[in-house]
């Protein structure tokens, strides 16, 4: 499965050339052209993890997979939406997900309740990759470590709202995977930090950092 950061919490995963977007916050790429695009994942509603996902399903007919209050919330916007709760596996034409613990907090961009926060664990081609949302450190993580045995994390390092390096470290550690994607960082002046500092800490666990650049 290839991966392109596409900014803050935002990627685009290609399964045999079956697209995917999750949390499709799309500031960092205003020029990028959503094609070809067969589901999109939300993490929680609030409005850097929802971004332009109603707007995209629209477009090209591609549900968006919520927990049920925020998928509820897209069908009412007008778009296509598949409802997930936590623990549960959806099959899909190209792999399946399953919704794991998050903590945090979830409201829409008009202040209604968005239901639980989430991270997704995908399972395609033989890789299992886990996409943390916004979340703190938790034990969890060790549940998801055993259980679905994850061989890239893509991990919040920012703090203030999420985990910070500190914690994301310790996360990696309990995940037990290879590669470790950072997010949710710099992006805004309250989640800047030092991502040389990062890259120094994971290497000193025996992961391997993977830094992407926006639009790589």
């Amino acid at each position: 499965m290839d991966i392109k950061y596409l900014g803050h919490s935002a990627f685009e995963l290609n399964a045999d050339g079956k697209k995917i977007l999750i949390d499709p916050f799309l500031v960092a790429v205003p020029d990028y052209k959503p094609e070809n695009i067969y589901n999109i994942f939300v993490t929680h509603a609030h409005g850097d993890h929802l971004g332009s996902a109603i707007e995209i399903s629209k477009k090209t007919g591609a549900p968006i997979t919520a927990v049920f209050e925020l998928a509820n919330y897209c069908a009412k916007q007008g778009a296509k939406t598949q409802d997930i709760s936590l623990g549960s596996w959806i099959d899909y034409s190209w792999g399946r997900v399953c919704a794991v613990p998050a903590f945090h907090s979830s409201s829409t961009p008009d202040g209604q309740y968005g239901g639980c926060p989430c991270g997704f664990i995908l399972e395609a081609g033989g890789q299992v990759i886990y996409h943390a949302g916004d979340t703190c450190l938790s034990s969890e993580m060790k549940m998801i470590g055993e259980v679905y045995q994850p061989d890239v994390a893509m991990l919040p390092i920012g703090g203030k709202y999420t985990m910070d390096i500190e914690h994301a470290v310790k996360a990696s550690e309990w995940l037990g995977a290879t590669m470790i994607v950072p997010m949710h960082y710099n992006t805004f002046d309250a989640i800047s930090v030092d991502i040389s500092e990062f890259e120094r800490q994971i290497r000193e666990i025996g992961k391997m950092p993977l830094i992407l650049k926006i639009g790589g």
